[in-house]
Parts: structure tokens; C-alpha cells; sequence
């Protein structure tokens, strides 16, 4: 009986040891990896191979046909209700037109921006902006909302109308 006791005893010892080495983190019972003894910042990153690059799937896409990219004009024979071309460059057609409006009666012009070839005016209790273009053949003088769509109404096309007849148009 002590014998068995003995018996015990060790094996009990033995069973508290290996599971103390065990718990403790002794090399033997461990499988060893040279990336987790690196420091954390030296270790390389996995990445998934679908996020290593940023989604381009859906990077150009296109517009819907109904909105506006530029301001296009018409060939030099296409005049419009809201517009016609005119011979010579922008900026003395410009001055013409703005000469023009200030001989019009019943019309105020607000603003005037050269720069942009656009003079605010309201005109028969209508606001909008005539604007000067440059094209191939030399300017374009149109009637424009502030949305830059073309102006619509009666007030408009008179002074198209009157503006077209004072610049030879």
C-alpha cells in the first residue's frame, strides 16, 4: 500500500508539472513561428487580395445624357430663337452689345462681367443674362437663365430680336 501510495503521489507531481510547463509556455509544447518573435511593427501585413487595391469599379462613371458638362454652340449657320452669331471678336462684340442695352428702353442692366462675356439685365419684368461667346467664326450673343439654359418668354426673344438688328446679325 505505501508502494501504491508512492505511485500516486509521483504521478500526481508528474501530471502537475507537465501541466504547469505545459500552461507556462515551455518551448517544448509550443509550435514556434519567426513572426510572432518580430516586433509588432516589423511584422508583415496580410491583406486580402480584394482589398489591396481601392474599388474602381464604379470610378468613371459617366453622367446621365440630361446634364450639362459645357456650353455648346451653334454652328455657325444654326441660329437660335435665343441667339445668333456675329462677325468679329468677343470682346468688341461685348462692347457693341452692351452699347445696345443701354439704348433700350425699359431695360436695366444689373451687372456686367466682361471676363465672362454675360450682362444681367431685367428686361419687361424679367431677369435674365445675354451673353457673348467666342466661337470659330466670332462671337455668339444669346439670351441664357442664370442656370445657364436658354431664356425663355417674350422679353428675351424681343431683345435677341432688337440686339440682332442694331448688330447686323
Amino acid at each position: 500500500m505505501r508502494h501504491t501510495r508512492s505511485l500516486t503521489r509521483a504521478l500526481v507531481v508528474t501530471a502537475i508539472a507537465v501541466s504547469v510547463l505545459g500552461a507556462t509556455g515551455c518551448k517544448w509544447f509550443r509550435k514556434g513561428s519567426d513572426l510572432y518573435a518580430q516586433s509588432p511593427e516589423s511584422r508583415p501585413l496580410e491583406v486580402p487580395p480584394d482589398l489591396d487595391r481601392p474599388d474602381t469599379s464604379s470610378a468613371m462613371a459617366l453622367p446621365e445624357s440630361g446634364s450639362v458638362t459645357r456650353s455648346t454652340m451653334p454652328a455657325a449657320g444654326g441660329a437660335q430663337p435665343n441667339g445668333f452669331p456675329v462677325a468679329g471678336e468677343r470682346d468688341a462684340v461685348f462692347n457693341r452689345v452692351g452699347e445696345v442695352l443701354a439704348r433700350t428702353e425699359g431695360l436695366t442692366v444689373v451687372n456686367r462681367a466682361q471676363l465672362l462675356g454675360t450682362f444681367d439685365v431685367d428686361y419687361g419684368d424679367t431677369k435674365f443674362l445675354v451673353r457673348v461667346t467666342k466661337t470659330d467664326t466670332g462671337a455668339y450673343v444669346s439670351a441664357v437663365d442664370p442656370r445657364g439654359l436658354p431664356a425663355a418668354g417674350d422679353p428675351p426673344a424681343r431683345l435677341i430680336a432688337a440686339l440682332k438688328a442694331a448688330l447686323g446679325g
